[in-house]
């Protein structure tokens, strides 16, 4: 867990002060919008841990995994060292640690690694209360996540136009999904190597050093396959549209099965541990053997 900037309000009363309205108040004018984003896994990325549910927090809406989180003191967290993972049904040891024992955080580390966590996987200001409880603003990542502030929009929608993150183009557009979908080491530093398996879950940083990327001409970012307002499409023969708009003529060297997926070959499944697995988002041909690193990087090409 980690990595936007984080917006702390030490007096929940300020938070609706930051201009914030809540998603709800975009489904009057956007209800078909509000309807798809409300199910998407952004929109369930943070929740109260459920009655059958370990800890106070659950991290992650559970395509993959969900991650629980117990506040131990009045200034301190765990992240838990035990993690429900959707491939087993079942839990297993948290990604990235040693073992079931869990890490402490405090709440206001200089680094402010364990804010950054709710940053993540919330909307608007993380609040502290008067016992010195987190509290996010709303839970998941909801629509001023990307489009800002908006209470002076719903106000007022002609003169206070929203942010699209589009406009700044593809470059931009995968900076800021990068802000949170990126991984850290132990020490808060981002994982660079892009031989390290455990990057594959930094799907910007492997984009970035895609050739398709590089040479589409600030065409090619992280909403050109995923559209943010649907649920994540795990079906990898449904991106095969994408692939072709650039793609129409294959140039196989050698037979391809008419039902595999472009993304199958050229985006495979990454390990991460022992039970995750990522698709890897630097597009490029690889061997069966090694899903990591590209055929032609290892050739020195």
């Amino acid at each position: 867990m980690r990595f936007a900037p984080v917006v702390l309000i030490l007096i929940p009363e300020l938070a609706a002060a930051a201009g914030y309205a809540g998603a709800k108040a975009c489904e009057p004018c956007h209800a078909a919008i509000f309807a798809t984003q409300s199910t998407t896994g952004h929109a369930r990325a943070l929740a109260p841990s459920s009655g059958s549910q370990p800890g106070n927090w659950a991290f992650g809406a559970g395509l993959q995994a969900i991650t629980f989180v117990t506040r131990i003191a009045p200034d301190s967290y765990r992240e838990d060292g035990l993690t429900w993972y959707r491939s087993i049904g079942g839990m297993a040891v948290t990604p990235g640690q040693r073992d079931s024992k869990g890490v402490v955080f405090r709440t206001f580390d200089p680094n402010a690694r364990f804010l950054a966590c709710f940053s993540c996987h919330s909307t608007g200001p993380i609040t502290v209360d008067k016992d010195e409880q987190i509290v996010p603003h709303e839970l998941g990542i909801r629509c001023e996540v990307c489009h800002g502030p908006a209470a002076a929009h719903v106000e007022d929608p002609v003169r206070n136009r929203l942010r699209n993150p589009l406009q700044s183009g593809a470059a931009g557009m995968n900076r800021f999904c990068g802000q949170c979908h990126r991984t850290d080491d132990e020490s808060g530093s981002e994982l660079k190597a892009l031989d390290d398996p455990r990057n594959a879950r930094d799907q910007t940083l492997r984009l970035a050093a895609s050739k398709c990327f590089l040479r589409s001409n600030g065409r090619l970012s992280c909403v050109t396959c995923h559209d943010p307002h649907q649920p994540l499409e795990q079906n990898a023969a449904s991106y095969n549209a994408r692939c072709q708009t650039c793609h129409a003529a294959k140039m196989h060297r050698r037979p391809v099965g008419g039902g595999e997926a472009c993304a199958s070959c050229h985006m495979p499944n990454v390990p991460v541990g022992p039970i995750l697995q990522f698709a890897n988002h630097r597009i490029a041909i690889y061997a069966p053997a090694n899903p990591l690193v590209p055929v032609t990087s290892r050739a020195g090409r």
